[in-house]
């Protein structure tokens, strides 16, 4: 089996789980790590020989919270400008009830952003966008894309790069066990990924990083 090779620097795509990063931060740092620079940490972790070609960030708009959505749409922009991709999936809504006590209550699922992650490296992969991913997660149900890229090179005769990066306080032995290396993104790497106070569009408008995450 041939590595992918290209004349440019091997080409690699990062696949961010918007979800599994947030909770990371938050249990690395409170608030204070949310306005964090996706594409800047990425390029920190390449090597000499490797150039980012993409990079996306999969999650989902938040409900029933005016204020936190509008946190969120102020990220999703300020991200959208650094040249990141965004793709949103959907909550579903959940009826619970306590068998104990009868009490009833609702809460949301996310749904879609797993899949649309999985597939979005796949399909990068089988076109030939890429000759490496790197998956920032650590969700083992992503093993099963990364079985499919393992399938696709068997095909081709040819070896796609399989990097995990895992958030921080995230880990994931199954998706360790199947990735050709892995990383922490720990407390350095996070602080040194922080976007400016405020975010300039190319259209002028400025994001500016929300209070309530200082």
């Amino acid at each position: 089996m041939r590595d992918k090779s290209n004349p440019e620097g091997q080409r690699v795509g990062v696949y961010v789980d918007g979800f599994n990063m947030y909770y990371g931060l938050r249990e690395l740092g409170g608030r204070r790590f949310l306005w964090l620079d996706l594409l800047g940490m990425a390029t920190r972790v390449l090597r000499p020989h490797q150039r980012l070609v993409g990079l996306n960030y999969f999650s989902a708009p938040i409900r029933d919270d005016p204020p936190a959505t509008a946190r969120q749409q102020v990220y999703l922009a300020a991200l959208e400008c650094s040249g990141a991709r965004v793709v949103l999936g959907r909550f579903q809504e959940q009826k619970c009830r306590c068998r104990a006590c009868g009490h009833k209550w609702r809460t949301y699922a996310e749904k879609q952003s797993d899949v649309a992650l999985a597939a979005a490296m796949v399909d990068d992969v089988a076109t030939g966008r890429v000759d490496a991913v790197m998956v920032v997660s650590a969700d083992s149900d992503l093993c099963a894309a990364v079985h499919v890229i393992r399938r696709i090179d068997a095909v081709r005769g040819t070896k796609t790069r399989v990097v995990t990066a895992f958030p921080p306080r995230r880990r994931s032995e199954s998706l360790r066990q199947v990735s050709d290396a892995w990383l922490p993104l720990g407390d350095a790497i996070v602080r040194q990924s922080q976007f400016p106070e405020v975010v300039c569009g190319p259209d002028g408008v400025e994001y500016r990083r929300p209070a309530y995450w200082n």
